[in-house]
């Protein structure tokens, strides 16, 4: 765990050890926003101690992401403050959440004992494509921006700084993980990101980057795409596809059955 940074005005992070999972606080004049909760309801609170070292300012808003547990099992800590997400953000926790907690407490057995007392808390101020959150001084602007990672991505943008949010759209020190993603969706969602914001660009892991950095990550986005398209398409065989992949074979080719399904459906 690192201490808060701030990335530009009023604009923080911290990084947390626990899948090197990247948190960020947003301050204005009404209060703080809070991008994403964390895992259990221990991760919550100490997340909660560490923005009242932060600022004495009170947290008025919560942002989740996307629906995953990672960014939306600590959200009961949280209340009555709202929480803001996407439309399916709230749907997929309604319907599928029960199901995801099972399913990690089999693959977290050590933290399945908190994993157990979550309280699974849908967002309940959700959006289809567009959303502001009035912090009094300054506007964060909501936007959802096409399939990616999930069904239900969205990025904060802090427009007076230049600052973006992008969750899961992009991650630093590891691949991007794509067990339920749009891989060829992805590549587009991506390119329309890049020209949000002149600023810091915050992955929902891993350090924050600048533009060059987010427009690599794009790029390699663009590339599996074109490979997925390919493969799909019996140009190239599977074998070859995951040999130009642009991420490790583990991810690309999870990756790779992912986009059949994207291309075989549509």
């Amino acid at each position: 765990m690192t201490a808060w940074s701030e990335i530009a005005d009023r604009v923080f992070v911290r990084r947390y050890a626990f899948f090197d999972q990247t948190i960020g606080a947003v301050i204005g004049r009404a209060g703080a926003l809070v991008i994403d909760t964390r895992t259990t309801f221990p991760q919550a609170d100490e997340l909660l101690a560490d923005l009242r070292a932060l600022t004495a300012d009170p947290v008025v808003a919560v942002l989740n992401t996307h629906h995953h547990y990672d960014h939306t099992f600590g959200n009961a800590r949280f209340l009555p403050r709202p929480i803001w997400g996407h439309d399916r953000c709230a749907a997929v926790l309604r319907s599928d959440g029960e199901a995801m907690r099972r399913r990690v407490m089999a693959e977290l057995p050590d933290l399945a004992d908190e994993l157990a007392e979550v309280a699974i808390t849908p967002p309940d101020r959700t959006f289809g494509e567009t959303a502001t959150i009035d912090l009094g001084d300054r506007h964060i602007e909501l936007r959802y921006l096409g399939l990616g990672h999930t069904d239900n991505d969205v990025v904060a943008l802090v427009p007076d700084c230049g600052a973006l949010f992008a969750g899961d759209l992009f991650e630093n020190g590891d691949h991007p993980s794509f067990g339920d993603s749009f891989p060829v969706a992805w590549a587009e969602t991506a390119a329309r990101l890049l020209p949000l914001g002149d600023g810091p660009v915050v992955p929902g892991h891993g350090d924050v980057v600048d533009r060059a950095w987010a427009a690599a990550q794009a790029a390699d986005l663009a590339a599996l795409a074109a490979l997925a398209r390919d493969q799909v398409a019996g140009t190239i065989t599977f074998d070859e596809a995951l040999a130009r992949a642009p991420f490790h074979e583990r991810a690309a080719r999870v990756a790779f059955d992912r986009a059949r399904l994207e291309l075989t459906r549509s």
